[in-house]
């Protein structure tokens, strides 16, 4: 039996204020994911911590994220989508506030997860309440204007973080979520609609706790990956036992009538194919935005201000490229544009291998431009073939599934690079600057051959190109 939702509001709001509440909590949550990067350094100074080891700070975000998305549909059926978006920005606004106030890496870590439950909710529930305020016909139109502000959010982030911590101070990254999300709440009790009830199918909580477990599990290994001894050995027992929840959820869903994700689902050859190049082309990209704001503060001089304007250019290339890849995947089909660019993606990421003080600036921007343009391309790519051949019925689940898998793979590629970083700092030593650098130069080379490996799952793709590319729904966009 659902909860039933309160009364409708005698008055409904303008659909447009909606738009607006909606849009300004997804710019909430993809700036908050990017404007973390350039603070690393000077926020691990602050902590007394290594900036080599402060990726635990990004992975807890993006791994509480995608913990979180299969459950929120059953979440916004069940308790409501006001009550629940009420919930996900107080949340966001707590744990902005705990981050801010942290003393320790230990402390912050645990806020960033608190920070993630509320941004995980903010765009499905939102995206939801649009769904259910606007006719079908309207729906694409509506979310074209929401997902605008989320283009936005990574433009701006990285120097907006880059200027706080130059000027005024790290803790102000968090801060001014306050302001914005105590106004997204007045905000939310006076435009979303209460709705009305809706019936909900049993929840999965076996299914979930065996996937969640799972996800936590290896992607903490992962990022623990370069301890030694007894260290290591509890990594091995941790890995062991998140593969193994992974596939007790998967022999579980075989069994039960209404899993968190349908195996019906893998009958798809193009959704397997996509999900698991996401899954490993990501391991390898998803790095960047903590590794580039890195080396160049730590190892080339870069303030945290200049830092942050590097990362624009991958950013205005990402977004140049947007119409172009529909028109190139018509001509060439899936197959050839996501094998080809894989390989130019992963020789992009090894080129950084190149950086040094010594190298022209012009140089890296034109690598980072490439980079962004080639980045773009991939993504792009590979959300349209994950789910261009999902019938209506599956659409839903399909998309939740692709969507946990990114935010999966965000958080295992940062916790892959800060492990294989680690490792290569133990093997370089610290006694000189350049030791440092060379450890960054053999990560991004080790990253690159991580993203290259996918190229194999692509390959898996059958000869379509005869097949027309779909138009991506704004919210499947990146």
């Amino acid at each position: 039996m659902s909860l039933p939702e309160e009364p409708a509001t005698p008055s409904p709001a303008p659909r447009s204020a909606l738009l607006w509440l909606v849009a300004v909590g997804f710019f909430m949550q993809t700036l908050d994911a990017t404007i973390v990067n350039t603070a690393l350094p000077t926020m691990a100074h602050a902590l007394g911590e290594s900036p080599l080891r402060m990726q635990s700070v990004i992975v807890s975000y993006s791994l509480t994220m995608a913990m979180l998305i299969p459950a929120s549909g059953w979440l916004a059926d069940r308790f409501g989508t006001r009550r629940l978006y009420v919930l996900a920005i107080s949340l966001f606004v707590l744990g902005s506030l705990l981050c801010a106030l942290a003393p320790s890496l230990g402390f912050l870590v645990a806020a960033r997860v608190l920070q993630g439950l509320g941004g995980a909710l903010l765009l499905p529930v939102g995206r939801l309440a649009v769904l259910r305020a606007f006719p079908r016909e309207q729906f694409l139109k509506a979310m074209s204007f929401v997902v605008i502000p989320g283009l936005v959010g990574p433009l701006i982030g990285p120097t907006l973080g880059g200027w706080m911590v130059e000027y005024l101070s790290w803790h102000w990254i968090f801060l001014v979520n306050l302001p914005v999300g105590l106004l997204g709440l007045a905000a939310t009790l006076r435009f979303m609609p209460r709705g009305e009830s809706y019936a909900v199918k049993p929840f999965d909580g076996k299914g979930y706790v065996l996937l969640a477990f799972g996800m936590v599990a290896v992607s903490l290994a992962l990022d623990s990956m370069s301890g030694q001894g007894i260290h290591g050995a509890m990594v091995l027992v941790l890995l062991v036992f998140g593969l193994a929840s992974l596939a007790g959820y998967w022999l579980h869903a075989l069994r039960r009538p209404d899993p968190l994700f349908s195996p019906e689902l893998f009958a798809v050859r193009s959704l397997r194919v996509g999900l698991l190049g996401n899954l490993f082309s990501r391991l390898g990209s998803s790095c960047m935005p903590f590794l580039m704001p890195l080396v160049l503060q730590v190892c080339m001089g870069f303030s945290p201000m200049q830092a942050g304007m590097m990362m624009l250019p991958t950013v205005l290339a990402s977004m140049a490229v947007k119409r172009r890849t529909t028109q190139l995947i018509e001509r060439l089909g899936y197959k050839r544009v996501l094998v080809g660019n894989t390989l130019v993606l992963s020789v992009m990421i090894a080129s950084f291998g190149l950086l040094s003080p010594t190298l022209p600036l012009w140089l890296v921007i034109a690598l980072l431009l490439v980079f962004g343009a080639s980045n773009s391309m991939q993504f792009t790519a590979m959300n349209t073939v994950t789910l261009k051949d999902l019938d209506v019925g599956n659409a839903s689940s399909g998309n939740s599934l692709l969507s946990m898998v990114q935010m999966l793979a965000m958080s295992m590629g940062v916790a892959a690079a800060g492990a294989v970083l680690a490792g290569f700092s133990q093997w370089f030593g610290h006694a000189q600057p350049a030791d440092t650098l060379n450890a960054f130069r053999a990560t991004f080379v080790c990253m690159g051959l991580v993203t290259m490996a996918s190229s194999m799952v692509f390959s898996q793709l059958g000869n379509d190109e005869d097949v027309r590319a779909r138009p991506m729904e704004p919210a499947e966009a990146e």
